[in-house]
């Protein structure tokens, strides 16, 4: 005991983990002038987001993108190839050099704020202690006014299912593929699993999604989706839904799945993209008595505060929405209250969902359905790609705008796009909704030409169209 008083340093806050949330959080206490650590077990910073998540996959997407030549095809009459045996990590040769640019910046951020970085698994001991061990097994304990979790989540492992990196993968393992399979079973049709499933159809690999519920991705707008699921048969993209997989085993250098009602799957290799868990085992939670769930995810109220005062969780550990953007807000917010209680600060209630499949998807605000169910009444107004210059320029014709909004006050009420730049453009509407906006907004304002925002124009003209036919205006 005496050697740990000796060894111990005093913070006004520790975080542990380092990924956006975490990082933000260091960053606002460092502003205020406080003395802040962060503890980490990699040796480098950044999370599952710089290394096996946000970034490596959304870099995938975009060299996939560009080998395939889906935008050149028909455009330029190059046909795009992919070469035979190419391997995962040539395709990432662009991800390590985004990663170290990362790195750089984290690195400069914490050197400018004079954050200190400690490398090691840490445990919360008491309310204000953190002990820290090494990798060579030594102890050191910490003790901060202010404690704040950011752990993340990691990829959720069944029992039934026999994870050897070699045939079967996670969500992050499966960057480390030696080589392009033939084809692929993805268990999961959440984000993850539409995503790869959509990476890897546009490089030649027959890509079978099986997932238990009867569509994909639930909480978009259905038309959005139906969209979505046509365009990824169109890539060779088979669907198998309303029946989940109920064994999967390795048979002749093969993956098979069965599914619920009796049905094989055969595959080349599998990937299992069906949730995460919180990363909560180890950080002494249990015996602090700070309330997880079966999940692993810490239960939080409205400043990101445990039950326990003084610490604090914030980042895909407290589970909804798990977005890297709303994370990196929580970090800075819990600092924020933990050393000005007095300030109200809050996010944003509008939050924009973006789903990196090719194409891509994103909303803001309400859907049909969720008007539907509260017996609300709306009025639509659609922009289709082809209808714009800008989409005949890029060759999408697919793509597709969405308004939904109130006939009476005309106020937007939700913004639904897929398509090319879907989650950049969804900020447009985003802005207008927050400012309580209405469809007149976009009649009355000037956009660029030739640009993919004239599909706000052309929603809204079509919106007012639709009301005064059906005598709403």
């Amino acid at each position: 005991m005496s050697d740990m008083k000796k060894n111990s340093k005093d913070f006004d806050l520790i975080v542990i983990g380092s990924g956006p949330a975490g990082e933000k959080a260091a960053i606002e206490a460092a502003k205020m002038h406080k003395r802040t650590a962060i503890i980490e077990k990699q040796s480098v910073q950044g999370g599952v987001c710089i290394h096996t998540g946000t970034i490596p996959s959304k870099t995938l997407r975009e060299t996939v993108l560009y080998i395939s030549g889906l935008r050149q095809r028909s455009v330029y009459g190059l046909v795009g190839g992919i070469k035979p045996n190419v391997s995962v990590k040539e395709l990432m040769y662009r991800k390590g050099q985004v990663i170290e640019q990362e790195l750089d910046v984290i690195k400069q951020n914490m050197a400018r704020y004079q954050i200190e970085v400690i490398q090691g698994i840490g445990k919360i001991i008491d309310p204000h202690k953190v002990m820290v061990t090494s990798e060579n097994g030594s102890t050191v304990q910490y003790s901060g006014e202010i404690i704040i979790i950011s752990t993340g989540t990691t990829p959720h492992h069944p029992k039934h299912i026999e994870f050897d990196n070699r045939f079967i993968y996670d969500g992050e393992s499966i960057l480390e593929l030696d080589k392009l399979p033939s084809s692929m079973t993805i268990i999961g049709g959440g984000v993850i699993g539409c995503e790869y499933a959509s990476i890897f159809a546009h490089i030649g690999v027959k890509v079978t999604i099986v997932d238990s519920r009867k569509g994909l991705l639930s909480f978009l707008d259905k038309e959005i989706v139906d969209t979505l699921m046509y365009l990824m048969k169109k890539y060779r993209i088979s669907l198998v839904l309303g029946d989940g997989d109920k064994q999967n085993y390795v048979e002749n250098d093969q993956v098979v799945t069965v599914t619920k009602s009796g049905r094989k799957i055969v595959s080349d290799r599998l990937l299992y993209a069906a949730g995460r868990i919180g990363n909560t085992y180890g950080l002494g939670l249990k015996e602090m008595g700070i309330i997880v769930d079966k999940r692993g995810l810490i239960k939080v109220d409205d400043h990101y505060r445990t039950n326990i005062p003084n610490i604090y969780a914030v980042g895909d550990v407290i589970g909804f929405p798990s977005l890297a953007s709303v994370s990196m807000d929580q970090g800075r917010l819990a600092a924020l209250h933990a050393f000005k209680k007095d300030l109200n600060s809050c996010i944003n209630t509008l939050l924009p969902f973006g789903i990196y499949t090719i194409p891509e998807v994103s909303m803001v605000g309400e859907t049909e359905q969720s008007l539907t169910e509260n017996n609300q009444d709306y009025e639509v107004g659609i922009a289709r790609y082809f209808e714009l210059a800008r989409g005949q320029i890029i060759n999408d014709h697919d793509g597709m705008l969405k308004l939904i909004f109130d006939p009476k006050s005309r106020r937007i009420l939700g913004v639904h796009i897929v398509g090319e730049r879907a989650t950049e453009l969804i900020h447009i509407g985003q802005a207008v909704m927050t400012l309580g906006g209405t469809l007149d907004y976009f009649i009355e304002t000037v956009l660029n030409y030739p640009t993919l925002s004239e599909a706000y124009k052309i929603a809204a003209l079509d919106g007012f169209t639709r009301i005064r036919e059906n005598g709403k205006l």
